[in-house]
């Protein structure tokens, strides 16, 4: 399940203990589908795959086992091909060539010094002769980053804030670069952070270690020569989906689908893991359940031979990294409620708890037919509904696309996102109660027209509140350029009734250019309700000025 979105969830509180102990009165069938489900997790969730983390081997090594199982169960693939590729953009990296010289000595790059992310890049070499602050107009600046020891000692201390701040300040003021020093050998030093939300600078800006300082520049009396050949860019991935499909000739389509990708080993990736080194996330229930649970359903359509739709099957990835896979896929495909009857997500049903035996049900209210099956009585679960179509997994993708969609989630638990999310503690027999249900659903649905999707109201639950709200959900994904890219609008909020749309690229609110979302959550802390601003959204390749009242 996506972290950046699930943070909302976190701050509700809510944990959820999983019961392992199975249920006692499973028959064969029930039994046979909990030896395959072990087998699907325990592999999907071994240290061999290394986290399943998009773009990597353990992501190759699972979409090899997922095809292999479509194989056995004779089910072909979507438009020949089982694997579909998408291409992301995640992070920063500094590129081959960057160069920073202090004296006569070129730096080690990260040892001794490096550029900041969100620094510019220099169009050829730039150089100055500086002494530390020595402020001159049309020059590099040279300044210290800590103003005491202290400050240099503090575990909380924002270091990429305060460089952000104070480069830009230095801009103002007629810096051409700015290299921040440590002089006091901070205990927690600066780190190169290729996942930085700063927007990018139009200045150069780089930090020197303690040592480089004491070396190079501590106790000259005369100006030294700093020379900055710098290059940033951002890092291109490539990650995979899997898809597989019966083709029952039909009209529409029905979409079930589940994301296979976790955190890999948990580095910049959101763990919840107190460890100091690095573990592998094996994420057996975030979301390997999901995953094996997918299998055992297209098995079930097949040998059931539901006839009045066709089904696909799909495995995302790069859910983690903000829904990057099903976004693409559903761009890929071109999909919307011209071909897709419905779409059901199921994203950690694998520690469903044998004593509240809650099930959570996200989409309820994006089709009126949702609310004839789904009642928060019965037998085997004590049901949550949440009307929202948007949520913190891949069905978002779909709702936004104009489709029904439902939202299967057993609920959290203190393994979440961390380490210890292994498959010995799935509960299995609550993950075939849940995959019973859902398969009834789907079996009554096959009997019927396509469901009428209807717009929802988006949950605010955990949602960072601000004056004021725009009612956007931005593309986390997107970093073309400048602005941030329209993933969908929230119907009767500020956006929807400025004329706002899924796509557009909002470059400017009021007087505040937005770069990033930095800037467009510092715009929008300058507003009051009831204000009145214009709008600059670049759409289809024009700006365009849309008046908004907050």
């Amino acid at each position: 399940m996506n972290n950046m979105s699930l943070r909302r969830l976190l701050l509700v509180g809510v944990i959820i203990c999983a019961a392992t102990t199975p249920g006692l009165s499973q028959n064969r069938a029930e039994r046979k589908l909990i030896k395959q489900l072990k087998a699907d997790i325990e592999y999907l969730a071994s240290d061999e795959l290394e986290g399943r983390r998009t773009a990597t081997e353990g992501e190759r090594k699972a979409a090899e086992y997922l095809e292999k199982r479509y194989k056995k169960l004779e089910i072909q693939p979507y438009k020949g091909q089982y694997k579909h590729p998408f291409d992301f953009v995640y992070g920063k990296q500094i590129e081959e060539g960057t160069q920073i010289r202090v004296g006569n000595q070129v730096m080690k790059l990260s040892e001794e010094a490096f550029p900041m992310p969100f620094s510019a890049n220099t169009t050829g070499k730039l150089q100055s002769e500086v002494l530390p602050d020595v402020l001159e107009q049309g020059s590099i600046w040279l300044l210290p980053l800590y103003e005491d020891e202290d400050e240099a000692k503090d575990a909380h201390f924002d270091y990429e804030k305060e460089m952000y701040d104070r480069a830009k300040d230095a801009r103002k003021q007629g810096a051409t670069a700015v290299v921040f020093y440590d002089s006091y050998d901070a205990k927690y030093p600066p780190r190169f952070n290729i996942h930085s939300e700063f927007d990018h600078l139009d200045i150069p800006v780089a930090y020197l270690t303690y040592s480089a300082y004491d070396t190079y520049v501590k106790g000259h009396q005369e100006g030294v020569p700093v020379e900055l050949n710098i290059a940033i860019k951002k890092s291109e991935y490539t990650g995979t989906n899997v898809a597989a499909y019966i083709d029952n000739n039909a009209l529409y389509t029905v979409v079930i689908g589940a994301h296979y990708d976790h955190l890999g080993y948990g580095d910049g990736m959101g763990s919840l893991s107190v460890a100091k080194e690095k573990q592998v996330h094996n994420g057996a229930d975030d979301n390997a359940s999901g995953t094996a649970g997918l299998l055992e359903l297209a098995a079930s359509i097949k040998k059931n031979r539901l006839r009045n739709y066709n089904y696909l099957f799909l495995h995302f990835s790069g859910e983690e990294l903000g829904l990057l896979g099903s976004k693409a896929f559903v761009k890929q495909m071109g999909l919307d409620s011209n071909t897709i009857s419905y779409m059901i997500n199921m994203d950690m049903i694998g520690r469903l708890n044998d004593s509240t035996h809650k099930l959570t049900i996200g989409g309820v209210g994006t089709s009126p037919v949702w609310g004839q099956f789904i009642t928060p009585t019965h037998k085997n679960f004590k049901i949550s509904v949440d009307s929202s179509g948007v949520g913190p997994s891949d069905h978002t993708s779909f709702y936004h696309a104009g489709i029904p969609v439902l939202f299967f989630f057993t609920g959290l638990h203190h393994d979440y996102h961390k380490p210890s999310d292994d498959a010995d503690k799935v509960n299995y027999y609550g993950e075939v109660q849940v995959l019973k249900y859902v398969y009834s659903l789907i079996e009554v649905m096959d009997q019927r027209t396509k469901p009428r999707f209807t717009p929802t109201k988006q949950s605010t639950v955990g949602k960072v509140r601000f004056k004021v709200t725009m009612g956007i959900m931005p593309d986390y994904s997107y970093q073309v350029g400048d602005g941030i890219r329209v993933d969908g609008v929230s119907e009767d909020r500020p956006a929807k009734k400025a004329g706002i749309k899924a796509g557009d690229i909002v470059t400017q609110v009021g007087s505040h250019k937005v770069n990033g979302m930095q800037s467009y959550m510092e715009a929008l802390s300058k507003f009051k309700g009831g204000e009145t601003v214009t709008v600059t959204v670049t759409r289809e390749g024009k700006p365009v000025k849309l008046k908004l009242t907050f």
